[in-house]
């Protein structure tokens, strides 16, 4: 299994825990600079450093590190519950499949959240290292390119993502100017109305095509957050036409 980190000593702990089935565990760090070595460390995990550009770069690194015929990659906040360990171990024993797509349970301030596509939120997370690359033209949501057949698991990984509205904001930030990144390198460019427009279709499809709405006050609270996100995005992507060439294609 391989874990991507940066200053992720308070999931650590529990997501190490949850991998106890996996034969080996890699931390692929990011120079944290909190206790994240350490926890990794007494573990027994090996760690890896490796600095961070973006989230296909770390991914194809974390590849390249591995020793293994195999790789189950987990993000610090998730956990594997047990029925999808037992999955995972009967997936890698059959040799026509490269990847694997695993859903997700979301868990959005401290609400398991199946609506507005939320869920079942496939992820490619096991698979053949020498059979998948990610696309560096995709900074963030991650485009997987696989050599190979692929199908999905049935048993959802469990991911505690944003417990509070301000981590939310926080990691969409993050996000947004990654994803503002890579449509600039795309070759696109926003128009004046773009920032708004964009938003205002976000907050439709979640909570409306979506059908966020069954959600109630939850509902209209993650359309408005993702659709600040898409706002956030173009309006990144709007203010680098301004920019010199040379600082354009990277995150502000």
């Amino acid at each position: 299994a391989v874990v991507l980190t940066l200053n992720e000593e308070a999931h650590l702990p529990d997501c190490l825990a949850s991998l106890a089935f996996a034969d080996a565990v890699l931390v692929f760090d990011s120079f944290s600079s909190d206790r994240t070595i350490e926890i990794a460390g007494a573990a027994g995990a090996r760690v890896v450093q490796h600095a961070f550009t973006d989230y296909a770069a770390q991914r194809n690194a974390a590849l390249d590190a591995v020793q293994s015929d195999w790789v189950f990659f987990v993000d610090a906040d998730e956990r594997v519950p047990a029925p999808l360990a037992q999955a995972v171990r009967s997936a890698i024993a059959q040799p026509a499949v490269a990847a694997w797509w695993v859903p997700r349970h979301n868990y959005i301030l401290g609400r398991l959240t199946l609506q507005a596509g939320w869920f079942p939120d496939y992820q490619l997370r096991l698979l053949r290292p020498d059979c998948v690359r990610y696309d560096s033209s995709r900074p963030v949501h991650e485009l997987a390119l696989i050599t190979g057949a692929s199908a999905q698991l049935a048993q959802p990984l469990v991911h505690l993502n944003y417990a509070t509205i301000r981590e939310f904001v926080a990691k969409q930030r993050v996000y947004a100017e990654l994803a503002a990144t890579g449509m600039w390198r795309a070759g696109k460019r926003a128009r004046a109305h773009q920032p708004l427009t964009m938003a205002l279709r976000q907050f439709y499809w979640r909570f409306v095509t979506l059908a966020g709405w069954r959600m109630g006050v939850h509902g209209v609270l993650l359309a408005l957050l993702m659709a600040h996100s898409e706002w956030r995005s173009y309006s990144s992507l709007r203010r680098r036409i301004a920019l010199p060439a040379d600082t354009a294609h990277s995150p502000k």
